[in-house]
């Protein structure tokens, strides 16, 4: 049986409620002006000196959520097996609207030409209180002047990981299309539903003690014809690459 639309926002609302009950403390987060002023050049040597030395870890800590340790997302891999990137500056307007977190938006290019880009976009919360829980990419779909044509489920399998659900989107503007996978996964959890991310948000903070959590996002786009089944496919090979580093940037 599917719940109405006023049901959900209503569950959703509680359960955004009990976090803030539970997790009063606010979580001492390095200011996004300080991440930014520590970000090397987008060049493989500053940042194999700067991300492999082990200096840049950063810890979320709190007087009352457990301390984790983690890489900030401005060491995530320039390159993915040939795979090389271009770095996207987030604007200020963006940002507020995320709200406090450690952000990271590559472009990732086919060395052989032959395959579209790949768009990766990885968003991490150390704390989710009150006004401070994940955007779905769903809403800013219109905003953008996508249409989406398509909106389904399907499960994902990464190196490193059991079986999750992602949602599968195909969007579409002025006669193009692309492909957008996305998923919220938090302590080695992936899972497609925002309720169900908010569920798992206060379960995890009752037994665990930690409401941080991330949004992992990829778009490509998508050739004139190709199927979703099919561009989900040429997508996987890549998804790979990514599945094994998530436990760097997103603790378990």
């Amino acid at each position: 049986m599917k719940l109405s639309g006023a049901l959900r926002f209503t569950l959703a609302a509680a359960l955004i409620a009990i976090t803030a009950c539970l997790l009063h403390g606010r979580v001492e987060i390095v200011p996004r002006n300080v991440i930014a002023d520590t970000i090397p050049d987008d060049d493989q040597a500053n940042w194999d000196g700067a991300c492999t030395s082990g200096r840049e870890k950063l810890r979320a800590r709190s007087s009352t959520e457990t301390t984790v340790q983690r890489l900030p997302l401005f060491c995530f891999p320039p390159q993915l097996g040939n795979w090389e990137s271009t770095l996207i500056q987030l604007d200020k307007e963006t940002l507020d609207i995320l709200g406090p977190g450690d952000f990271m938006e590559r472009v990732y290019h086919d060395p052989d030409g032959s395959l579209p880009t790949v768009d990766l976009f990885i968003a991490y919360f150390p704390s989710q209180r009150t006004g401070d829980t994940i955007h779905s990419p769903q809403h800013c779909l219109p905003g953008a002047g996508w249409n989406p044509d398509e909106n389904v489920r399907v499960t994902l399998s990464m190196p490193g990981h059991a079986l999750f659900p992602v949602n599968r989107y195909v969007i579409s503007k002025a006669g193009a299309r692309q492909l957008v996978l996305y998923w919220f996964w938090a302590h080695d959890r992936g899972v497609a539903s925002e309720y169900w991310a908010k569920f798992y948000l206060v379960k995890d903070a009752i037994r665990m003690n930690r409401s941080d959590g991330s949004l992992v996002r990829f778009v490509t786009p998508m050739f004139p014809g190709e199927t979703p089944e099919a561009a989900q496919q040429r997508l996987l090979p890549f998804a790979d690459y990514v599945g094994p580093l998530l436990d760097n940037y997103i603790p378990r």
